[in-house]
């Protein structure tokens, strides 16, 4: 899957089960089956991004999926957008010691983004249920994109409950595709929206009108760095 870029995943997949572990980023019982579960899972979603193209990951963590996507995907260009800054500071050493240059990464909350720059996919992984996921997602999209998130077994009842927010956003219909069928066990379930120049005309209002975007649930408080 990896092809050349293989001894990169190896060396990203070292970095996880070693600093990823000790730094509470990576649990020691997802060690065994890293590759299966996170890595591979991960990998089969460049498959459904073109050529070339502009990546925002929200929440990347300890780097799933965007890393995987830039290493098995040179020709993107990927911005990790992470708030916490020992997960930041992880993302950055990978990076470095990867010597990925087609990746940024940019310590923020996808709110901050907004109305600063936009993106061609947006992707997460295991961030926030799907209503304020796309709350989160969408503004960075330019028209003709599209939000990609890894979901579970209940991606298919997170899109219902997000069904407001789609309607609200203006976008197309949710679809969940299992991607990797035959070629990894379990297959990655994706949640693919696409952005429609009607999603990009309702944050232009929302930003004119000092309209928030569709609702948020509160945070809850003392957030860890």
């Amino acid at each position: 899957m990896f092809a050349d870029r293989l001894p990169l995943a190896q060396a990203y997949a070292a970095l996880l089960t070693d600093a990823g572990v000790v730094r509470g980023l990576m649990g020691p019982r997802e060690v065994p089956r890293l590759w299966e579960r996170h890595l591979l899972n991960c990998a089969v979603v460049s498959d459904e991004i073109g050529e070339s193209a502009d990546v925002a990951d929200l929440g990347s963590g300890a780097g799933l999926p965007g890393l995987v996507l830039a290493i098995r995907r040179p020709d993107l260009r990927v911005t990790l957008a992470e708030p916490l800054l020992r997960r930041v500071t992880f993302l950055t050493e990978a990076v470095d010691r990867l010597e990925l240059d087609n990746v940024t990464v940019v310590r923020a909350r996808a709110e901050e983004l907004r109305g600063s720059t936009q993106f061609s996919v947006v992707t997460s992984r295991a961030v926030a249920p799907l209503p304020r996921l796309l709350a989160w997602s969408l503004p960075l999209v330019r028209p003709g994109g599209v939000v990609l998130a890894l979901k579970g077994r209940a991606a298919a009842d997170e899109v219902v409950a997000a069904a407001a927010t789609l309607r609200e956003w203006g976008v197309a219909p949710a679809e969940v595709r299992e991607l990797g069928r035959g070629t990894i066990d379990p297959p990655a379930t994706v949640v693919r929206v696409a952005a429609t120049p009607a999603s990009e005309l309702h944050w232009r209002h929302s930003r004119r009108e000092g309209v928030s975007s569709p609702p948020r649930r509160r945070r809850g408080k003392g957030r860890r760095t």
